[in-house]
């Protein structure tokens, strides 16, 4: 009863135009495991992958912030137009970045997914990207991006220092009497003001730190 639950909850979690083509996918990835596969680390003990129904192995994140078995989503892309970026199945907006949460390892399944990973960001992390499509991205691109740059070995220095210079420029606009809107004499207008320039500061991130990723891709 209780894994009927699980697996119609993560029914409702797919997308109804691409529900077919998860099941499909979901049904070859059963026929390939028919024969029992060494068992491989798993990174999120409360995550179940919404494809194959199991919890996340070798995990990918979209950049809508969605979670998938790296197998899962790679799969879900071969399955469909590969000549194409696909949309992702539970919210349907256009995956352009593949983000893995696991380290580089021997292993050969980690290995073939993160260079997937890499081949599917070349051809798509660089399209075109609407004003929607961008404020649709903030979330998992700022985490990611501030993940980095507190970390050993993440972003290099230069866009960490254009990112603190950004913030500071932001800091000071806010501090500042001499705001294009005063809060002092328009109120609230004033206060939507000082927040339209911090929106902007963080899509102005967002942009630099896929610019980062796509130019990573070709070193």
């Amino acid at each position: 009863m209780k894994a009927q639950s699980l697996k119609e909850n993560d029914e409702q979690n797919i997308h109804p135009e691409n529900q077919d083509r998860v099941r499909a996918v979901r049904e070859q990835l059963q026929n390939e495991q028919e024969t029992p596969a060494p068992p491989r680390p798993q990174f999120y003990s409360d995550m179940t992958c919404p494809v194959c129904l199991q919890q996340a192995t070798f995990p990918v994140e979209t950049n809508c912030g969605h979670l998938f078995c790296g197998s899962c989503i790679i799969a879900y892309w071969r399955y469909g137009t590969w000549l194409g970026a696909i949309n992702c199945p539970i919210c349907r907006q256009t995956v352009t970045l593949l983000f893995p949460l696991f380290g580089a390892t021997d292993q050969e399944d980690a290995q073939n997914i993160l260079q997937e990973a890499t081949g599917y960001n070349r051809r798509f992390s660089g399209q075109p990207r609407s004003l929607m499509d961008r404020i649709m991205d903030l979330p998992t691109l700022l985490r990611h991006a501030f993940r980095e740059m507190f970390s050993v070995g993440g972003l290099f220095w230069m866009f960490r220092i254009r990112i603190v210079l950004c913030l500071l420029g932001a800091l000071l606009y806010l501090v500042s009497p001499l705001d294009i809107i005063p809060e002092a004499l328009f109120g609230i207008l004033g206060f939507l003001d000082d927040l339209f320039v911090l929106f902007l500061l963080l899509i102005y991130i967002s942009i630099m730190y896929r610019e980062v990723v796509t130019q990573r891709l070709y070193r």
